[in-house]
């Protein structure tokens, strides 16, 4: 393998282990749903028994494209490429320009995880970044096989998806990026908007918009200061369309609550029994009182004043 390719110091695996992909991320799933939906069933399973018994004696970029040699039947192994379409500079500037503009996105990338919403930044390009189906995946194998894909590409596929679990730079470089082209790409245009906003801040600064001036203070409600407020009411009533009665069952407050998460001590298990009925009782008190004041035949002194301590 030359030297040159960015991934000859971490070469990409020929055979999968006895679990197959297993659990994988959302990215590895996405790719692998392009050749599950391949209808001829036969030659995906035996495209899976070549992946999983190291029929595929090896596989290496060259450029933007991969290439592999697939044991069959004949004594040579027969030749695999595979390749998607690349971005061309222009695509690519869109997509960075996305990219620079959700910290979020670098974030990711840099911890070598696939954002879920990564095709947001493709579509400034009117590109994608996985391919839609299958026939994007451009391949040839040197196989007499005519159908595409044989199930020489096919094993060449899933040990793909095993790399792409590892690393999802392989997607970016096989869209024209490798992975040390698309992070310095973005290094260069993040340092170039954080100066691009510096200046955007100093020239604010100067014509003292309201950009940097205080904001006023909003007028606090005097409720807020003074929560007896809430309860008042100073508009006059009109005796006649007043009727005061008392609450009926079922209405009190404890009523509507429903059941009171007390918690249980075995040593005393009337306890909650008996703090339900003080409760109650301290309510039926405090409403006859109410009630009391509200028809004026109470004795002048609020509920307050004769509650229970």
């Amino acid at each position: 393998m030359s030297s040159s390719n960015p991934y000859s110091s971490n070469p990409i695996t020929t055979q999968l282990g006895d679990q197959g992909l297993g659990q994988q991320p959302w990215w590895v799933e996405q790719w692998m749903e392009l050749i599950n939906g391949y209808h001829f069933k036969k030659r995906l399973e035996r495209a899976w028994d070549y992946a999983r018994s190291g029929n595929v004696t090896s596989i290496r970029f060259e450029g933007r494209r991969v290439h592999a040699r697939v044991q069959g039947t004949d004594a040579d192994p027969y030749k695999v490429k595979l390749w998607l379409d690349v971005l061309n500079d222009d695509d690519w500037g869109y997509v960075l320009d996305a990219l620079t503009q959700k910290a979020r996105w670098s974030a990711q990338l840099l911890a070598g995880v696939m954002p879920q919403d990564i095709e947001r930044a493709f579509a400034a390009s009117g590109k994608r970044l996985f391919p839609f189906k299958l026939q994007e995946v451009r391949s040839e194998c040197s196989c007499p096989d005519k159908a595409n894909p044989c199930k020489h590409i096919s094993a060449v596929y899933y040990l793909m998806g095993d790399r792409f679990s590892e690393d999802p730079f392989v997607l970016f470089q096989m869209r024209g990026r490798t992975r040390a082209q698309l992070l310095a790409d973005l290094a260069v245009r993040r340092r170039k908007a954080l100066a691009k906003q510096a200046l955007a801040k100093k020239a604010a600064a100067k014509k003292g918009t309201k950009e940097d001036a205080p904001e006023t203070p909003k007028p606090v409600h005097p409720a807020i200061k003074d929560p007896n407020r809430w309860w008042r009411y100073g508009a006059a009533l009109d005796p006649e369309l007043v009727v005061i009665t008392p609450a009926m069952e079922g209405d009190t407050g404890l009523d509507a609550a429903g059941p009171i998460p007390l918690a249980e001590d075995g040593r005393f298990p009337e306890a909650n029994g008996r703090f339900l009925d003080q409760l109650k009782g301290h309510g039926q008190l405090m409403a006859t009182l109410a009630m009391a004041k509200a028809m004026g035949t109470g004795n002048g002194t609020d509920a307050d004043d004769d509650s229970p301590s």
